[in-house]
């Protein structure tokens, strides 16, 4: 069998124990009275499973996309050539606003 199917299936395995758990716990813990309304209803089954089946795709979904996505290589290199790191410097020629109305610089009142 590849490893990638194999990677799959596992995910799934993983993912659809996850929601079993998930499922157990939202009844044991009577969330919005669903242990109520399953244990009272003759198909409250059918929502158990609904719940066990719709959170068991999801939650294998984001196993094996968590599992391809942390198989990835770091692209960056490991040393060698570094950004110049930008070093601010004061300015060297300043004009008090004062001089630069005297001058007719740009700020005039008409």
């Amino acid at each position: 069998m590849p490893k990638l199917i194999r990677l799959y299936i596992l995910q799934v395995l993983a993912g659809f124990g996850l929601s079993a758990v998930f499922v157990g716990l939202l009844l044991w813990a009577n969330v919005a009275n669903l242990w109520h309304l399953v244990s009272t209803s003759p198909v409250g089954w059918i929502a158990v499973a609904m719940l066990f089946f719709a959170n068991g795709i999801v939650f294998a979904g984001v196993q094996f996309a968590i599992s391809v996505m942390r198989m990835g290589e770091d692209d960056t290199p490991a040393g060698g050539k570094r950004q110049p790191r930008l070093v601010p410097e004061p300015a060297v020629l300043r004009v008090p606003a004062g001089e630069a109305r005297a001058q007719g610089g740009t700020f005039r009142r008409r």
